[in-house]
C-alpha cells in the first residue's frame, strides 16, 4: 500500500524521489565546497583583523546587511562611533561575537555567495590578499601584490631583437614578392660551409674592406710607374703558376705589394724584391707547404740573395703592422659566383679571369673596392655568356650592388678583356687560354659593355 502511495505521489508531482534525493545531495556537496573555499581564502584576512581589533581605530564603521524583497542591500553605517567589520566574521567561530547580536556565520556566507559587495578602507597588507571591489562595473576579486607599485623592466635580449628583425625582413620581402634563392641550402650538412654564420662573415668582410683599401700612391713613388707595377704582377702570375699555389696566395700577394708601395718609397731595382718577399709572406699565410726562400732566389735567377729577401720580408711586415687578414676580391668572388645561379665551371673561370685582369691594371685595382671588383667581374662574365637575367635579385641581395652600380667597373673589365690578346703582358691570357681553364680567354667579350666605336665620315 505504501509503495502504491509513493507511486501516486510520484505521478502526481512528476518527480522521482530518488532523483530528488540525488539532486539534494549534489546541492549539499556544492554548498559545502563553496563554504570551505570562501573560508579558506579569507582566513588570513580574519586573522589579521583580529590582531588589529585592539587598536580601536575610529575610522571604521559597521556594515549592516539587510534583506529586502529577496535582494541583499548594503547600508553604510553612520559615524556613530561603532566599528565597521569587513569580512571579519566569515569563518570566525568565537562564541562571544555571536552573543553580541551578530548574524550567524551561515547567513553571512550565504550573503557573500549571493554577491554582497563591501568596501575595504584598510591599506593593503604586504602579503597577497583578496579584495572584494565595490566597483559597480565588476565584482570580480582582485589580487593585490606585495609590490603593487613597482613593475619589473622588460629587457630585450639579442635573440629577441634578431628574431624580430628577421621577421620584419621576411614580411618585407613577401610584400615585395621578391624571389631570393637559398644558395646555402645544399651545404646545410657541411660543417666547413658554416651556413649559420656565412652571412655574418661576409657582412664583416664588407665592413672591414675599407681598412685594406689601397690609396693612389703613384704620385708618391718617384722611381716607378703603373706600367712597372703591371710588369711585376705579370711575372708574379707566372711564378704563381710555376709553384702551383692556391688562388688566395696570388690575390693576397697583390694586396701586400700595393699596400707596401703606398707606405714606402721603393727604388726601381728593389721592385722585384718587394714582389718576391710579398709572395713569400702570402705563401706562409695561405699555403700548407710554402716554398722555401731558396726557391724564390732560384726563380728570380739569383737577382737577390737569401738575406735580402728576409730583410725585405721584415720591412714589409713592419710597415703593414702584421695586418694580413684582409678581404681580397677572391673572398667575394667565391660567394658571388655561388650566388650566380645557374653557374658552371666556365662561368667561374671567366669571372676569375676578368677579376685578375682588373687587378693587373692600376686604375681598377686602386679605385674600386674588392667587393665591387668581384661583383663587376661576375656581372661581366654573365653578360659575356649571355645569362638570363644578367643580374638577379639573389645576386643583388648577396653582393649589395645593383646593375647600375657595377656598370662602369664592368665596362673597364670588358675593355681589358678585349685588348688582352694584343697586350705584351700575356701571362694571364696564356693562363686562361689553357683547356683546364675552359679557354675562357678566347671568348668574345660582351658587346653590350664595349664602348661604341666612332667611325669618321659618318
Amino acid at each position: 500500500m505504501g509503495l502504491l502511495c509513493e507511486e501516486k505521489n510520484r505521478v502526481a508531482t512528476g518527480r522521482d524521489p530518488e532523483e530528488e534525493e540525488a539532486r539534494g545531495s549534489r546541492l549539499r556537496v556544492f554548498l559545502s565546497s563553496l563554504f570551505a573555499t570562501i573560508g579558506g581564502v579569507l582566513s588570513q584576512v580574519v586573522e589579521q583583523e583580529e590582531e588589529e581589533e585592539g587598536a580601536e581605530m575610529a575610522s571604521r564603521a559597521i556594515v549592516h546587511l539587510h534583506e529586502n524583497n529577496g535582494e541583499v542591500k548594503q547600508i553604510h553605517a553612520r559615524a556613530d562611533g561603532r566599528n565597521r567589520i569587513v569580512l571579519q566574521d566569515i569563518g570566525n567561530f568565537v562564541a562571544d561575537r555571536a552573543a553580541k547580536g551578530k548574524k550567524p556565520i551561515t547567513e553571512r556566507v550565504v550573503a557573500v555567495a549571493q554577491g554582497v559587495k563591501g568596501k575595504v578602507v584598510d591599506k593593503p597588507k604586504p602579503e597577497d590578499v583578496i579584495v572584494i571591489s565595490s566597483d559597480e562595473k565588476t565584482d570580480k576579486s582582485k589580487h593585490v601584490s606585495k609590490r603593487q607599485g613597482s613593475s619589473r623592466k622588460q629587457v630585450k635580449t639579442l635573440t629577441s631583437i634578431l628574431s624580430a628583425r628577421s621577421k620584419a625582413v621576411c614580411e618585407l620581402m613577401s610584400r615585395l614578392n621578391v624571389s631570393i634563392e637559398d644558395i646555402d641550402g645544399a651545404d646545410a650538412g657541411n660543417e666547413l660551409a658554416v651556413t649559420e654564420y656565412v652571412d655574418d662573415i661576409y657582412e664583416f668582410y664588407k665592413l672591414s674592406e675599407d681598412e685594406g683599401l689601397v690609396r693612389d700612391y703613384m704620385d708618391f713613388q718617384p722611381d716607378i710607374n703603373s706600367e712597372m707595377r703591371s710588369i711585376l704582377l705579370d711575372w708574379l702570375i707566372e711564378v704563381h703558376r710555376k709553384f702551383e699555389l692556391t688562388p688566395e696566395t696570388l690575390y693576397l700577394t697583390m694586396n701586400i705589394v700595393d699596400r707596401f708601395l703606398s707606405m714606402k718609397v721603393v727604388q726601381r731595382d728593389e721592385l722585384q724584391l718587394v714582389g718576391i718577399s710579398a709572395m713569400l709572406i702570402a705563401c706562409k699565410y695561405e699555403e700548407i707547404w710554402a716554398p722555401q726562400v731558396n726557391d724564390f732566389v732560384f726563380i728570380s735567377d739569383n737577382a737577390y740573395v737569401r738575406e735580402q729577401i728576409l730583410v725585405m720580408e721584415k720591412a714589409i711586415l713592419d710597415k703593414l703592422e702584421w695586418y694580413l687578414t684582409v678581404p681580397t676580391p677572391y673572398m667575394f668572388l667565391v660567394r658571388f659566383i655561388k650566388a650566380s645561379i645557374p653557374s658552371d665551371d666556365k662561368m667561374e673561370d671567366l669571372a676569375y679571369y676578368l677579376a685578375e685582369l682588373g687587378l693587373m691594371q692600376y686604375s681598377t685595382a686602386v679605385f674600386y673596392c674588392p667587393s665591387m671588383l668581384a661583383a663587376a667581374a661576375v656581372y661581366a662574365a654573365r653578360c659575356t655568356l649571355g645569362k638570363n637575367p644578367l643580374w638577379s635579385e639573389t645576386l643583388k641581395h648577396h653582393t649589395g650592388y645593383s646593375e647600375n652600380h657595377l656598370m662602369n667597373c664592368a665596362k673597364h673589365l670588358v675593355k681589358f678583356q678585349a685588348t688582352a690578346a694584343d697586350s705584351t703582358l700575356k701571362a694571364l691570357y696564356r693562363k686562361f687560354s689553357s683547356p683546364d681553364r675552359n679557354a675562357v680567354a678566347l671568348l668574345a667579350p660582351a658587346k653590350g659593355l664595349l664602348p661604341i666605336p666612332i667611325h669618321h665620315g659618318e
